[in-house]
């Protein structure tokens, strides 16, 4: 059951039921929501299928403080978090946040300070050289008007892992150096043009 004390925004009701969120803010009509929780779900169908994650994003005023606890994840495994614009392949533009790694029990915890609301977003207003740190790198950024990312992922950090889990050994760009494994929880229970983060008023 979802519940909120207040809402104030345009987006319909059974919306907000069906994906999950819970908002909070104070009584009345003169403040914006400060808190948002919601799920991330399983991406893969084959393998780790009851792994899930719980969000809370919280206003601190000028940034907000994001949460992220995992579990029914293999233990001692490193995994990569981003913020993407869509929730599955091909992810669209995507920002890496950091990384969260399993202990024993296959739980992991992650906290973030940034832009996760709204607002969030990734502007280039010109094609400009960009540096070439690994081979895989583009040596120019493409031009885009802003485009708002209000999905969240998580990857396997090694395409190893992934296999040694059972899922796909696929190599996608979703680590630092390039070079991780799929996905394997994302924010696909929220519609793609509607990510959690949109919910959040700054």
């Amino acid at each position: 059951m979802i519940t909120a004390r207040f809402l104030k925004w345009s987006v319909p009701a059974a919306l907000v039921v069906s994906s999950g969120v819970l908002i909070s803010g104070a009584f009345g009509n003169t403040r914006k929501h400060d808190e948002i929780n919601f799920k991330m779900v399983a991406a893969q169908t084959t393998c780790l299928t009851g792994a899930h994650a719980r969000v809370t994003v919280r206003s601190l005023g000028p940034v907000e403080r994001m949460r992220v606890d995992v579990a029914g994840l293999p233990p001692n495994t490193d995994f990569d978090f981003f913020v993407i614009q869509i929730p599955h392949g091909p992810f669209g533009l995507s920002w890496y946040q950091g990384d969260i790694e399993t202990d024993e029990y296959g739980r992991g915890h992650g906290e973030f300070i940034g832009r996760f609301n709204i607002e969030t977003f990734i502007v280039a207003p010109g094609s400009v050289p960009a540096p070439v740190v690994h081979p895989q790198d583009a040596s120019t950024n493409p031009a885009t008007a802003p485009v708002h990312t209000y999905h969240l992922g998580l990857w396997f950090n090694s395409p190893r892992d992934a296999v040694s889990a059972g899922c796909p050994g696929g190599v996608t760009p979703f680590n630092g150096e390039h070079n991780a494994g799929v996905q394997v929880l994302n924010t696909s229970n929220f519609p793609d043009d509607h990510g959690p983060l949109r919910a959040l008023e700054p």
